[in-house]
């Protein structure tokens, strides 16, 4: 361990010395025996802001550099022996240098977690008046990437960190304590929808899927009757799983790079954004209601001419009798300018409702 100011964390003074060859080696041995003994398909590395600076923030004056390239020694011995493993930084201080490849001065990792995507969302989740939510801020949340690749970061709205140590899951904070109100459970199916369609890699939380109620705690297991309870909501995870996968084969653009955020109604607190692959008229698309208030022939741009098909309504009653089933059609594509797309097209959008559409 160090044995000066390079010795303090939130945790006391206890910082491994990572410029000594035994614990480095001790580290990566650690490392390699999770994924080579146990046959681990990846590693989640933690609180590394707080192994490359003493501090965990983006200070100079306070950087580790042995705790810099032990990391990057780690992530290429990884990649040297088995390339096909992931590494995922949690690191949360949105430095691009921590998926950056070794070759271009980086940590190396193939993700991190994206603190641009959790903190934004989670405010508008979780604000209690509609007015206060910041469309612009979701739209800088949905499109962010690191290094040119949308798949540098992982996405989520629940974790460890964020419903346990005082704090509770996202339906009950909603909730003010109920769960399964309808607020709580509208609200955290968008959470669930952004988190599912948005470019990234979609981290979900044990039990959030069921609505677990309360907060994490290690010593208590998930309470596996909500899953029957609430087995609709299970069902809409499933189905966005579905369409983030493209086993359906008619959302192949969430599958791909591109994305683009074309609307963005900070009055009617109204998203819209593009996902593809090749190209973007062969986009799927994503529209977010963040208003407890129907827009029934809400017009959007559209990035092609064609039908454009319903894929997912997230009001349906199927997934919760609380939800309206509110009735959303596809529609043709309309020539006229709109978002900056030639054609348009007019939907309807339940209360704090979600629709995918692709053509």
């Amino acid at each position: 361990f160090y044995n000066d100011w390079r010795a303090e964390t939130p945790w006391g003074h206890n910082r491994p010395d990572y410029g000594r060859p035994e614990v480095r080696r001790y580290i990566l041995d650690n490392a390699l025996m999770w994924l080579e003994d146990y046959h681990c398909d990846g590693l989640r590395m933690d609180a590394i802001a707080f192994i490359r600076n003493v501090h965990g923030e983006e200070d100079p004056n306070a950087d580790l550099p042995d705790g810099w390239t032990l990391m990057r020694w780690v992530n290429e011995e990884i990649r040297n022996r088995q390339p096909w493993k992931i590494t995922i930084a949690e690191d949360l201080r949105g430095n691009p240098a921590i998926t950056r490849t070794p070759e271009d001065g980086g940590e190396g990792f193939s993700a991190q977690w994206s603190a641009s995507f959790i903190y934004p969302v989670h405010e508008a989740l979780t604000t209690m008046n509609d007015a206060d939510r910041d469309m612009h801020a979701i739209s800088r949340a949905i499109c962010t990437h690191y290094n040119g690749d949308a798949f540098q970061r992982v996405i989520y709205t629940e974790s460890h960190d964020e419903v346990a140590n005082g704090k509770c899951r996202l339906p009950e904070e909603i909730g003010g304590g109920d769960v399964e109100s309808y607020f709580a459970k509208k609200r955290m199916v968008l959470g669930a929808a952004l988190t599912l369609t948005a470019p990234g890699i979609p981290m979900l939380f044990q039990g959030q899927e069921f609505l677990a109620p309360g907060s994490f705690n290690d010593t208590e297991p998930l309470q596996w009757d909500w899953a029957e309870a609430h087995a609709g909501l299970t069902q809409l995870y499933r189905d966005l799983i579905a369409l983030r996968r493209d086993l359906r084969g008619v959302t192949p653009g969430l599958r791909g790079q591109g994305c683009h955020v074309f609307h963005v109604n900070n009055d009617d607190k109204v998203v819209a954004f593009a996902r593809w692959d090749d190209s973007p008229e062969n986009a799927t698309i994503v529209v977010v209601n963040f208003a407890n208030q129907a827009r029934p022939g809400y017009t959007i741009g559209l990035p092609a001419q064609g039908s454009w098909t319903v894929r997912f309504n997230s009001d349906w009653q199927g997934y919760d009798q609380d939800f309206q089933n509110f009735t959303c059609y596809g529609a043709d594509a309309q020539w006229g300018d709109y978002d900056g797309f030639p054609q348009h097209g007019s939907f309807d959008l339940a209360p704090y409702g979600v629709i995918v559409l692709s053509r």
